[in-house]
């Protein structure tokens, strides 16, 4: 005996298999989500760095350059193998929710760069204007906070889930059989 009242976590054998059955296909789309957020990461990086280092191009539109294009990877990762399972709507409408969130998740690392540059770096130019800051600001930060937004967007809105039930006309008794 471990002196564990009964029912806790440790005596339940089951409780493993219950949570992997419970969360296991959760866990399954977020590995895809991270593969593919993975590739996208990468190409957004490698773009950002030439443009903004290579080609002299301002930071903040170098962001906004590589974000659109490492988007559209991403879309087409996501849509054809993260959820491909689920339910297909309009392709339209996809892209365009799509987009429109990862807009969202866009703002979110420009603003993360855009304060350290243009805000923290008005303080302390010799830290917070170089491109080590500007990388970490835009992809350790910004990317960070944006990937857990797109990860809860994406399942969300964007490719919904196949028999989620509708609600319920108002007075229908589900039991009645009617």
């Amino acid at each position: 005996m471990t002196g564990d009242p009964p029912g806790t976590p440790q005596t339940r054998p089951g409780l493993v298999r219950s949570l992997v059955e419970r969360f296991g296909h959760l866990v399954r789309e977020l590995s895809k989500f991270a593969t593919v957020g993975g590739l996208a990461f990468l190409v957004d990086f490698a773009l950002f760095n030439y443009l903004a280092s290579g080609r002299g191009m301002p930071p903040v539109a170098a962001k906004t350059i590589s974000t659109v294009i490492a988007a559209t990877l991403a879309f087409l990762g996501n849509r054809f193998w993260t959820w491909r399972h689920r339910q297909r709507s309009h392709p339209a409408r996809e892209y365009a929710l799509f987009f429109f969130f990862n807009g969202v998740g866009l703002g979110i690392a420009v603003g993360c760069l855009a304060v350290s540059r243009y805000g923290l770096g008005a303080v302390w130019p010799s830290v917070f204007q170089t491109p080590l800051a500007d990388n970490i600001a835009s992809f350790i930060v910004g990317t960070g906070l944006g990937t857990l937004f797109r990860f809860w967007s994406y399942r969300r809105f964007v490719f919904v889930e196949a028999g989620t039930p509708a609600v319920p006309a108002p007075g229908h008794d589900p039991g009645s059989g009617a």
